[in-house]
């Protein structure tokens, strides 16, 4: 988590289009894993059936990386994390949907605490407020990142975390690799600090063993041990880019956390006793 959560004060810190950071970002990624995977002779084989869902969470991932990071160019690391972090929630209503199970009233609570988080974030619905913008965009980041850790999860039991990276990233490398086109090298050999943090430590490490987790954890567990992403990823702004969120940012910030723990705990509680 601490690994995940340099992504916002990284994000920030880039001074690239979106589109180019996360191609680079992917693509160095991709190769890091890839001699990894080649060094410690991890299968990079993917069943037959299985290839159009880790395609499609390859997608899920890339859309979910460059929302959110647009969502930190817009706002600040505080907004950026904190609107990303409505995803449990989401993940709680998409559940009933993709797998059938019964739609549970705490759940509509719930829903209702994160809206009234997402309100103190930006008390002004309007479009024309970066803020605002960021909050849209952050909120649609997180529904990609539900439905590719909903689609992943099954799969990160038969599969190695990191040969299942080599993929995502390799994926989103061939989608961006367009954006490389339309910047100078020189403006990207520029911010080289920047973008080798982010391929390595939140990608190739903080990812691949954020995958790595749901052999271990239920989506239950994983939730509430990602909860502190925020928290982790407010201070590292506020250290070393000197971003002190304002008070109705910690509120709504605490609200929407407060539901996500209070999900995972009830749901932790549920499978125990069953």
């Amino acid at each position: 988590m601490i690994f995940i959560s340099t992504s916002g004060a990284l994000g920030r810190y880039v001074d690239l289009p979106v589109p180019v950071t996360i191609g680079a970002r992917a693509f160095i990624a991709f190769l890091i894993l890839f001699l990894y995977c080649k060094w410690k002779g991890i299968s990079l084989n993917v069943a037959r059936n299985d290839a159009p869902m880790v395609i499609l969470s390859g997608f899920l991932m890339g859309l979910h990386w460059v929302t959110y990071f647009y969502a930190l160019k817009w706002s600040n690391v505080a907004i950026g994390m904190l609107s990303l972090f409505t995803y449990p929630v989401l993940t709680a209503f998409l559940e009933p949907l993709l797998l059938k199970t019964k739609l549970q009233k705490i759940h509509l609570l719930l829903g209702g605490l994160v809206l009234a988080g997402i309100y103190l974030l930006s008390p002004e619905l309007d479009f024309s407020n970066s803020y605002t913008l960021a909050i849209a965009i952050g909120i649609f980041s997180a529904l990609c990142y539900a439905l590719r850790n909903l689609i992943l999860k099954v799969r990160a039991v038969y599969y190695h975390g990191s040969m299942l990276m080599v993929y995502q990233t390799g994926i989103i490398t061939l989608i961006l690799l367009p954006s490389f086109f339309t910047i100078e090298i020189d403006l990207v050999l520029h911010q080289w600090k920047g973008i080798l943090a982010l391929a390595i430590l939140t990608t190739a490490i903080g990812h691949t063993l954020f995958l790595m987790t749901f052999k271990h954890f239920s989506i239950t567990t994983v939730s509430i041990l990602s909860s502190v992403q925020p928290v982790y990823g407010i201070v590292i702004g506020a250290l070393f880019l000197s971003e002190i969120p304002e008070l109705t940012t910690i509120l709504g910030g605490t609200l929407i956390l407060a539901s996500v723990v209070i999900e995972s705990i009830r749901s932790k509680k549920k499978s125990g006793k069953a």
